[in-house]
């Protein structure tokens, strides 16, 4: 497909004109994502959780379960839940306003439909104060071209979030969507053991967030706004904090530490006013990687690579 030049531009997406569609996009992943927890052994700090951004929305993947294999997709383009299994079974319905209790019960049909079982924590995971899936009635919006403009955002975020994680021989998780926190991430890890992580997190066993943050990491991301930053962020943080994180100079200018959530912080406004989007989130993503690769004393030479080149296998290091 021909790329329009219109959808080479990044969206904008004011978290305001938005935000009960937002959450509620929040709430409908996390059952798309606990069906993929109930059915996948566990891999290390929960990766097996995460969804991944498609072509046409987000979906869990292949979910294998009773001997057969189902897969759940929001579809950002028609607007669709689909549920869809091994053999050929698909079954869908609309995106559309309604109540995460009606949400809930009509997923449960459509899995059920197609061979599987839904059977799922029932309460959302990360949200203060949180009301079970099933006893959800309050209406919400849907907002189509929200949605849609969220995941265009996404699949210009992704490419670039990819290319970043090529750097890097060391241990690096998948850019991967956390239904938890409704963020997009991608993690370095040090390959050194981190202290015990105080957890604390509402409505998360300590031991998801402990296992979470086993290992030291350098983390950035990309959430669409609510949780107190009211805008589409980037971020970036290490765990543990090494001494003098906070004070490493970052790029681009645009970018700030803030200290009531221990992360840098980048605007997607400012990054989609760039004449380059892609270079600015780059800079971003490399400099806030550097200052806790510095600071936490991580083995650079050992762990890093150039970027990743589409075709051409990656050169070797080799002794003088």
């Amino acid at each position: 497909m021909i790329v329009s030049a219109e959808d080479k531009h990044w969206p904008p997406l004011p978290w305001s004109d938005w935000a009960e569609t937002c959450a509620a996009l929040h709430l409908w992943t996390q059952m798309l994502g606990k069906y993929r927890v109930a059915h996948t052994p566990w891999v290390n700090h929960a990766w097996h959780s995460a969804l991944y951004v498609t072509p046409r929305g987000m979906t869990t993947g292949p979910v294998h379960e009773r001997g057969g294999c189902v897969s759940l997709t929001l579809d950002f383009v028609d607007h669709l839940m689909i549920a869809e299994a091994d053999g050929g079974a698909r079954e869908s319905f609309s995106l559309e306003p309604m109540s995460v209790a009606e949400f809930f019960a009509r997923i449960t049909r459509a899995v059920e439909a197609v061979g599987g079982t839904f059977h799922i924590h029932g309460a959302p995971n990360e949200i203060p104060e949180a009301v079970l899936f099933a006893e959800d009635t309050r209406p919400r919006p849907y907002d189509a071209e929200a949605a849609a403009r969220f995941h265009k955002a996404l699949l210009h975020i992704v490419p670039v979030f990819e290319r970043f994680r090529t750097g890097f021989l060391g241990k690096v998780s998948p850019v991967h969507f956390f239904w938890g926190s409704f963020d997009l991430a991608v993690t370095r890890f040090s390959g050194r053991e981190a202290p015990l992580h105080p957890a604390g997190i509402p409505n998360m066993p300590d031991a998801v967030a402990q296992e979470a943050y086993s290992h030291e990491v350098s983390s950035a991301g990309f959430w669409p706004g609510g949780g107190g930053v009211d805008e589409p962020m980037f971020y970036a943080y290490a765990y543990p904090t090494p001494e003098g994180f906070a004070d490493y100079r970052v790029e681009p200018t645009a970018a700030r530490f803030d200290t009531d959530l221990g992360e840098f912080l980048l605007p997607y406004a400012d990054v989609i006013a760039s004449d380059d989007p892609e270079a600015m989130l780059m800079a971003f993503l490399q400099s806030t990687y550097a200052a806790a690769a510095d600071t936490g004393n991580w083995d650079r030479d050992a762990l890093e690579c150039e970027i990743g080149t589409p075709g051409k296998p990656r050169a070797l290091k080799r002794p003088d």
